[in-house]
């Protein structure tokens, strides 16, 4: 019985393989190079520092995928794999630098994809190991790289993870991306937004109590600064990969840069890469899933994004929602959209944050007959901007 179970679940992720040279897909579609690989259809286009695949199709449904530049380096990545049997979103949101997220992107799908084969099935504990691997590798590419590269200490990155297999949706989140979906309210024509990614944010009132109850001798645990309420008055988020400076007490001292020191003795990791993991099984009446960065809910809140959606055709979702942030964030500095849109990379940072989003429509006839549709896709958003 557990052989068959491998099997299955050898089948559920192998087409996502890249390079098996068995028929998978062997090549990466990256949104924003004008490349049309990775399967999934649909074309790549570029307005600006916007890049978008407008419309595609993965195993369940339609997918809609879009990010846009702020940074001088993109330190956003996404990816969407889907094979015969199961889907894996990613949306990564990088800080102090683009490596950790581009490090998770590369790393954090084969870790699952492994561990799901080794284990003969989906569950938390599977998504669990996946990102403790992905957390050791960084860490082990820092100690690496310390005399060289003592800075990648100080770099990590938001993640958001949801995976559908078999009729359910497993979400994981560290750091403050987020995962709405929009569930129809019976036939009244109207759709909720329902949250199911939990936040680390210190701006949380929770997440001050956590990380209180955690380090009750530590009475500079979480800093009020200018308004914003940070863990050691140095980062907002309280989980991530990275930060290995806030983790472990080798990273932090010279020659990183002092911003970054902290000023007593580190007895135990101030942030942590453990996710928090929830369940939700796929209900008819769940119609579309939203993943984005915070640079999207910084200026749409979760019913609005859902509203714009629910009222649009499936085609250039997540584009459409890019857009009107970026028409909230110039609405906020008393400016027009079209003279935000001049403004290049790096100056862009001052208005908004990168913002990745992935949309996916769910098709229930094909999840109820758990027949996906061809061919697997494997597709990234962020590389090389």
């Amino acid at each position: 019985m557990l052989h068959a179970l491998m099997n299955l679940l050898s089948l559920c992720w192998k087409p996502f393989g890249r390079g098996d040279g068995e028929g998978g897909v062997d090549s990466i579609g990256i949104v924003g190079a004008n490349l049309n690989g990775g399967g999934g259809g649909g074309r790549d286009g570029k307005d600006s520092l916007l890049w978008f695949r407008d419309i595609g199709k993965y195993a369940w449904g339609d997918f809609s995928m879009a990010v846009v530049q702020a940074n001088q380096v993109l330190e956003d990545q996404g990816q969407i794999e889907s094979g015969p049997f199961g889907t894996f979103v990613g949306v990564y949101d990088g800080h102090g630098g683009p490596e950790a997220a581009q490090y998770v992107c590369d790393n954090l799908f084969r870790h699952f994809q492994v561990s799901a084969e080794t284990e003969g099935v989906v569950t938390a504990e599977t998504i669990q190991n996946a990102f403790r691997q992905t957390e050791e590798g960084f860490t082990a590419l820092v100690s690496e790289l310390w005399s060289s590269k003592p800075n990648l200490a100080t770099v990590g990155t938001c993640c958001l993870v949801g995976v559908i297999c078999q009729g359910t949706l497993f979400v994981a989140s560290l750091g403050d991306s987020r995962l709405v979906l929009g569930k129809k309210v019976g036939n009244t024509g109207e759709v909720a937004a329902i949250q199911l990614s939990t936040e680390h944010n210190a701006n949380l009132e929770e997440i001050r109590y956590e990380l209180k109850e955690l380090h009750p001798h530590d009475s500079q645990i979480v800093v009020l600064k200018h308004g914003v309420w940070r863990v050691k008055g140095i980062i907002q988020v309280s989980r991530s990969i990275g930060d290995v400076y806030m983790k472990h007490a080798q990273f932090n001292r010279e020659p990183i840069a002092a911003k970054f020191r902290l000023p007593e003795p580190m007895n135990t990791p101030i942030m942590s890469a453990t996710p928090t993991i929830l369940s939700h099984a796929l209900h008819p009446n769940d119609s579309f899933l939203i993943f984005a960065s915070d640079g999207l809910w910084e200026h749409l809140s979760n019913e609005q994004a859902v509203e714009i959606v629910h009222k649009h055709p499936h085609a250039g979702s997540a584009k459409r929602l890019v857009k009107t942030a970026l028409q909230e964030a110039a609405r906020k500095r008393e400016m027009r959209y079209s003279d935000l849109r001049k403004i290049d990379k790096k100056v862009r940072r001052h208005f908004h944050d990168d913002i990745t989003v992935i949309v996916l429509f769910l098709n229930h006839d094909l999840i109820s007959r758990g027949t996906a549709q061809e061919p697997p896709v494997s597709i990234r958003s962020g590389l090389d901007h």
